[in-house]
């Protein structure tokens, strides 16, 4: 791979250690800038997930008529799935050090990449809308057992937002030292939480009967809620591991990103699941875990929403800060930029005042418009995800030439049609499978009863024909030996790790 530490890079790490603010963007880290230790991948991931949306994540195979027991294993399954993807997008980070979306160009081309951008940016703010009212809603249920009245919703929304700014602003090593504090803190509380729950929850006959309780539908809407909440980071979870000094190696970074996160997932849903079955399906998260919570003692909602607010709070700004980098890659891909501290303010500013605008007039309906959201997110990322892995791993197997993907007219050129007409071959393949609510059903998903196999569909469509064209028209940069694509055997940086 290209180096790319150069004079410039160090007159930036200096203008950086001097604010305190993070002043790259989707600039090349170089080498002398690395820094963090690769463990800190596993509570930073565990923080992520162990929030009171990923929780409500768990609860839809109980909506859909199926018991705990399979609720839970459809979650299990799922998370596994999807985190599987996830983690390996994470160990690109260290080895490329550059943001995910801008990576993107070397399978989608310069401009190309901007192919995923729009379900990109609709995860951002949707998860962030999303864990903005719950933020608030579980600040006002502090408030109202502290004071006997609410705060107002849009009040909370402006003074939680503003945090959020400043945070994501300073950047990724405070988002880092967040996410650990968080970690020992949600061991802590929700770890008394789950125990107790286990302990005095009233539960439906039957709950964890494994012979009976399943249904299908049921099981793979939970099964793809699941696997979509963890292939949701995909596109942005290398930007955490990116600053880790290239050393640390594929393997270390998969499995730190891989047991954190499927550990906080797992927890959370199971959790969720446990305490709806015994509030009811018709219960939201924050009064299910407030009712177990006070059902262990009295006044013990308290200190477990005082854990869950900052929860939601640092998942928005882990959304936020990838939104800003998201928007810049858009900015640079339309015209060349060199991007600056100016940069990010504006890009920054600009996301979390749509956030606020769609909390504040946003649907309430919060599981419904919540499901819908992360299915999009999942016919979204389920292509390009096997794009951008089999092109890493199989086709370029990690060699790459990072000056190029900074081009407008580099060797990855504007539209790589290799990985375009994949992509949308793809997602057209896959949209008579689509399961949508009450929004949209494919002509297939209807006559199976509305159970969604879009992703079993997008996977392999998308994977196939990246392989087939790369096996036959070759991109540029694309090694070649008796006709297959990649590296030679033994040669590259993940023939040197044994991957």
């Amino acid at each position: 791979m290209t180096d790319l530490n150069d004079k410039e890079g160090i007159q930036m790490s200096t203008r950086t250690q001097e604010t305190g603010l993070e002043t790259r963007s989707i600039d090349f880290i170089p080498e002398q800038e690395r820094h963090g230790k690769v463990w800190h991948l596993g509570p930073m991931w565990f923080a992520v997930n162990a929030n009171l949306t990923i929780l409500a994540t768990g609860v839809f195979g109980l909506m859909y008529g199926a018991n705990l027991f399979w609720s839970f294993v459809a979650a299990l399954l799922g998370v596994s799935v999807g985190t599987f993807f996830m983690a390996f997008h994470s160990a690109q980070g260290p080895q490329l050090g550059m943001p995910q979306m801008l990576q993107s160009r070397a399978q989608f081309g310069y401009r190309g990449a901007l192919i995923v951008v729009p379900g990109v940016l609709v995860m951002y703010l949707g998860y962030n809308i999303v864990n903005t009212q719950l933020a608030a809603e579980a600040t006002n249920v502090i408030v109202d057992q502290v004071v006997g009245q609410s705060v107002n919703a849009e009040l909370l929304y402006v003074l939680m937002l503003a945090l959020v700014f400043v945070v994501a602003l300073v950047g990724y090593t405070l988002i880092h030292a967040i996410q650990r504090v968080l970690t020992v803190l949600f061991l802590m509380v929700f770890g008394v939480l789950t125990v107790g729950a286990v302990l005095i929850v009233d539960l439906p006959e039957g709950s964890f009967d494994p012979g009976s309780g399943f249904v299908w539908l049921a099981f793979l809407a939970q099964f793809s809620v699941a696997a979509a909440s963890q292939m949701g980071w995909a596109p942005y979870v290398a930007d955490y591991s990116r600053y880790l000094p290239s050393k640390v190696g594929v393997r270390a970074t998969f499995w730190w990103t891989y047991l954190g996160s499927m550990t906080g997932a797992i927890w959370m849903m199971w959790l969720g699941a446990l305490t709806t079955a015994a509030a009811g399906v018709d219960t939201g998260p924050v009064v299910a875990v407030r009712e177990a919570a006070e059902g262990i003692f009295p006044g013990f909602g308290i200190p477990v929403m005082l854990v869950a607010v900052p929860g939601l709070l640092s998942v928005t700004v882990v959304n936020t800060y990838c939104a800003g980098l998201t928007l810049i890659t858009v900015m640079d891909s339309i015209k060349p930029l060199r991007p600056t501290l100016r940069h990010r303010v504006f890009v920054i500013l600009l996301v979390v005042t749509v956030v606020f605008l769609g909390a504040t007039y946003g649907s309430s309906n919060f599981l419904e418009m919540f499901q819908n959201l992360i299915l999009i997110m999942l016919y979204c990322f389920v292509p390009w995800t096997a794009i951008n892995l089999l092109d890493f791993y199989t086709v370029r197997r990690g060699e790459y030439e990072i000056s190029e993907m900074f081009k407008p007219a580099g060797i990855y050129g504007q539209w790589n049609w290799r990985g375009l007409v994949a992509y949308v071959a793809s997602l057209t393949a896959m949209v008579p499978f689509f399961s949508i609510g009450e929004w949209f059903t494919g002509p297939i998903a209807e006559s199976i009863g509305g159970i969604d196999i879009a992703m079993f569909i997008g996977l392999p469509v998308s994977g196939i024909l990246y392989l087939v064209f790369n096996r036959y028209w070759p991109a540029a940069g694309v090694r070649q030996k008796k006709g297959k694509p990649g590296a030679k055997a033994g040669d590259g940086f993940l023939a040197d790790q044994g991957v």
